[in-house]
């Protein structure tokens, strides 16, 4: 049983891995892989009771992430169906190449906290595009953009999936977190930033000519800053509401949506159906991305069969006995999340060490959420920041690689050594 979960889990791995080449959607790999590893262990255990009550508590978890995650990206296409993101992208204007860098950096950077780094992303290069016009240009844009977006994540609850499977499981806690991983994530991008903005010194920003953009519907001032404001607030009182109630933030994320729903509803409510449906959270239900979201439930699935057989718990074992360090097993853990998906890495790790010898904010759990969360830049396969950029600019593979992954690699052992420095003052 054991040799036939394990093919199962590598052969559906692998076609995640190679999503793009073998053109198949790593959703129906994730979904195919999660009901064989299921039906192989229902039929092989024949303890129907213990698969029905293991299967009740790995869709608990799932479902809890599902949940948060849906109820985010729900709000974020609300706010930006009122063009809410006007609020922070019309006022970057600069002339030189060199400090728009820095700008758009640090924007992606504390933006990507705040909501995701997969939608920070899309809005920042979507704003590049109104902001240069030379496609080279927007292409070096774009690879910063992916890592700034993926440092951000990294150190906030809600600003990476993995980071927050990690906090939703109760591996980490939303402020020890952020005292944590912020800075070394902070030094992980400032280095590539650094050597991109001094490469960059001298050349003055080429605009594009302006062109009116817009899906023709237009929101007043009002009602742009409300929603961004309001999405915003709701995104950033989901740890607080955590940690007052003590219920998950899914609840607290589901409390949010009723609640800018119900605004939406009022301030819309004297205008024609026709022109307020693109605004409405219904119209927003219906943009977020429900193939990523099926994605998770099938890997999140897939990796549980794992747990409950107890082949993680064996793995921790080898790798503990093999390498012996638990700062060189994470750093290896991050640099093959550029590789793979760092979803099912960081799901898998979750099983393979117990929350009773690891408790939470332990060692292990902060610098995972660091090496995965940033090690996703290296290749632009490696991170959902990386795949969307990947798409809207036209990025080939290999350019990056050439240009951006010795970037993105020196910021992520830039900010590893700064976490294990840190690490060894403060402890």
């Amino acid at each position: 049983m054991l040799t036939a979960i394990v093919a199962v889990f590598v052969i559906a791995y692998a076609a995640i891995a190679l999503e793009h080449p073998l053109k198949i959607n790593k959703s129906a790999s994730a979904l195919l892989g999660a009901g064989l590893l299921w039906t192989i262990y229902a039929l092989s255990t024949g303890d129907h009771h213990l698969v029905g009550e293991q299967l009740g508590e790995s869709l608990m978890g799932t479902a809890q992430i599902v949940f948060f995650l849906m109820g985010a990206m729900t709000i974020v296409e609300v706010v930006d169906a009122h063009n809410g993101f006007e609020v922070i992208t019309k006022r970057i204007r600069t002339a030189k190449l060199s400090s728009l860098m820095w700008l758009v950096g640090f924007v992606t950077f504390f933006l990507s906290a705040m909501l995701d780094n997969l939608t920070t992303t899309i809005v920042m290069i979507s704003l590049m595009r109104k902001l240069l016009a030379k496609h080279e240009d927007r292409l070096f844009f774009a690879g910063i953009i992916v890592i700034a977006a993926n440092s951000g994540g990294a150190w906030s609850p809600i600003g990476d999936v993995t980071t927050t499977m990690l906090w939703i499981g109760g591996q980490i806690t939303a402020l020890d977190i952020i005292k944590a991983v912020f800075l070394p994530s902070l030094v992980s991008l400032i280095v590539p930033l650094a050597i991109t903005a001094y490469a960059l010194r001298g050349r003055e920003v080429i605009s594009p000519k302006l062109v009116d953009n817009d899906h023709g519907i237009r929101t007043t001032e009002f009602e742009r800053n409300l929603m961004f404001f309001m999405g915003l607030g709701i995104l950033v009182a989901v740890p607080a509401f955590k940690t007052v109630t003590h219920l998950p933030p899914f609840m607290g994320i589901m409390f949010g949506l009723g609640l800018l729903w119900l605004v939406g509803d009022l301030v819309h409510r004297h205008k024609e159906d026709e022109f307020k449906q693109h605004l409405t959270l219904a119209h927003a239900l219906s943009k977020i991305d429900l193939s990523s979201l099926v994605f998770f439930i099938g890997i999140l699935l897939a990796v549980a069969t794992l747990e409950h057989t107890h082949i993680l718990t064996s793995l921790a074992q080898w790798l503990d006995h093999s390498i012996g360090r638990q700062d060189v097993i994470v750093l290896i853990i991050g640099i093959v999340s550029a590789i793979v998906d760092n979803v099912p890495l960081v799901a898998a790790s979750m099983g393979m060490y117990s929350l009773t010898t690891f408790p939470p904010d332990h060692f292990l759990w902060e610098f995972l959420a660091y090496c995965a969360g940033t090690g996703g830049s290296i290749l632009i396969i490696g991170s959902a920041a990386g795949v969307a950029a990947m798409g809207l600019e036209k990025i080939h593979f290999f350019w990056y690689v050439k240009k951006i992954s010795g970037l993105a690699l020196v910021g992520y052992f830039a900010g590893a050594g700064t976490y294990l420095l840190q690490y060894q003052l403060m402890h």
